[in-house]
């Protein structure tokens, strides 16, 4: 099934002229909970590797834990509609002490399905995006890992990795993702709004515009972040929300050029502030607002998984060198 952004509930270009020429497209993801395929672009689903190729692992040492999820109970747990049970954790010794932890593999996006996707080193149009299970030091760092590849040469490899290998048992029950079919969908979309982000008569324009519609509309208003710029869940390309944070300078660390929004990896579609963004199909179309979506957690919380509480992750790369490392940014 595809997946249907409704119309905004005001028109941007009519309310605020001058945004125009900031115009952008994003592609929404639209992951919902299904059965991908190892060559399909997914969330959460097989990851199209190598047999031959070793898989991603994580060499740095990790914070002590003391219990934890078996991926398997996880798996049987979801399908049951149930929480799984927790275990102590083997051993005295922190995650990772005893060896490389393995990487869990999050999203695999093709852009022959999702032509926004911008393009890798040498043209490569396939990103593999993978996590460490465990978090890092006192304040909890993740590592992320970025693959690029060739579809068209990886798929005359011929021979895949079946089974990854994973880890006993994740600290959290949200980190091992759900595998996600994806409903790709082009929209347009604005800049976040704040500190040097658009021209600051304007950002003052559509602050003003914010308190005409908090103070005549209350808690149902409008506003330009949540419900005009920038839609929340799993998008490619676009314009960077920065809810959490606000705006920061994302500059390449190898030559100090400006970087590009790859990927966005947010929650479901249905958090408060967003929800005039929940597609078509998830809606009852005999209701309005948000009593009119449906489809529970399969939109709410489809991934199952989470990026820091109430944030998102922002991967960016680099537009003058694709090779160059990239970074994660949550927000």
């Amino acid at each position: 099934m595809t997946r249907t952004t409704p119309a905004r509930p005001a028109s941007v270009e009519a309310v605020f002229p001058e945004l125009a020429p900031y115009r952008g497209r994003t592609t929404r993801l639209h992951p919902r909970p299904g059965r991908p395929g190892m060559q399909d672009s997914h969330v959460g689903g097989p990851m199209m590797w190598p047999e031959c190729e070793p898989w991603p692992v994580c060499h740095e040492l990790h914070r002590r834990e003391t219990e934890g999820y078996a991926p398997d109970e996880i798996r049987s747990a979801r399908a049951a509609g149930a929480w799984p049970p927790s275990r102590p954790w083997p051993g005295t010794g922190a995650p990772g002490e005893d060896g490389p932890v393995p990487f869990v593999g999050l999203a695999q996006l093709f852009r022959r399905d999702i032509p926004g996707l911008a393009l890798g080193p040498d043209g490569a149009d396939l990103a593999q995006l993978f996590r460490c299970p465990f978090p890092h030091g006192p304040y909890l760092e993740r590592r992320y890992c970025l693959r690029w590849r060739q579809a068209g040469e990886a798929g005359r490899t011929g021979r895949f990795l079946a089974a990854p290998p994973e880890v006993p048992l994740l600290r959290w029950e949200h980190e091992l993702p759900e595998p996600c079919v994806l409903h790709p969908e082009e929209v347009d979309t604005y800049p976040w709004a704040e500190d040097d982000t658009l021209p600051a008569p304007l950002i003052a324009c559509i602050d003003a515009w914010d308190d005409v519609q908090a103070a005549e509309h209350g808690p149902d208003a409008l506003s330009y972040q949540s419900d005009l710029s920038i839609p929340p869940g799993w998008r490619v390309g676009g314009f960077p929300s920065w809810a959490s944070t606000g705006p920061l300078a994302v500059d390449c660390v190898s030559c100090a050029t400006p970087m590009r929004l790859l990927l966005t990896a947010g929650g479901g579609e249905t958090d408060a502030r967003s929800h005039s963004w929940v597609p078509r199909e998830d809606r009852d179309p005999s209701l309005r607002g948000k009593a009119s979506i449906r489809g529970g957690a399969s939109v709410g919380d489809p991934t199952r998984l989470r990026f820091g509480r109430d944030r998102d992750l922002h991967v960016f790369t680099c537009p003058a060198d694709p090779g160059h490392p990239p970074r994660w940014v949550l927000a």
